[in-house]
């Protein structure tokens, strides 16, 4: 099972992350969230890191130049896309991406079916403020594009995994406190994961 770390804010908690086996790495570029980092800050995280880590940088209501010109500039290799835009925006960007479904009801989860995309519990802040979904939605359903996100934590991971989820993405499952992880947690995570 694949993971990805969220909200990273430093480069230790970078590395605790891909010491511990992680995918990828969120870097948060929306600035009413308690993890938003500046283009400079993650720029400084992302150029120092190993190769064959996914660095993907997570997008609120912002237009297709501004994440081409964040990503170039920081040295992201994927963007999250975290809220509804139209085909003339996906068409714009020029770098990969994946769509976030906030599922409000079961029928969303098969939102993109046809594409890898983040499933993530709804709430009115973006990002699920540590919010889970109903694991019944994914019951029956074809998972094995699905990342899933939202209220999950080294204790409930295990349960989820029969549903054969493409990855698991953590944020606030793995904190002390908001942008700081706790690294027995991470290591914890992402051991359950796989």
């Amino acid at each position: 099972m694949r993971t990805k770390i969220c909200g990273i804010t430093s480069y230790e908690d970078a590395m605790v992350a891909v010491d511990a086996g992680a995918d990828a790495l969120g870097f948060v570029f929306y600035e009413k969230s308690p993890r938003f980092l500046t283009r400079e800050k993650a720029k400084n995280i992302i150029q120092k890191l190993p190769p064959f880590v996914e660095k993907v940088a997570l997008f609120v209501n912002v237009d297709a130049q501004t994440v081409n010109a964040t990503c170039k500039e920081v040295g992201a290799t994927l963007a999250q896309i975290h809220f509804e835009a139209d085909a003339a925006f996906y068409e714009a960007l020029k770098i990969p991406h994946i769509k976030v479904i906030r599922a409000q009801k079961k029928e969303d989860v098969l939102q993109y079916a046809d594409e890898y995309r983040l499933v993530d519990a709804y709430c009115e802040a973006y990002g699920g403020a540590g919010k889970q979904l109903n694991a019944e939605w994914f019951e029956g359903v074809e998972c094995s594009k699905i990342i899933l996100a939202g209220g999950l934590t080294p204790d409930n991971i295990q349960a989820l995994k029969k549903y054969g989820f493409y990855a698991f993405d953590v944020s606030s499952g793995v904190e002390i406190s908001y942008g700081k992880k706790d690294a027995a947690k991470v290591r914890e995570f992402i051991h359950n994961a796989h």
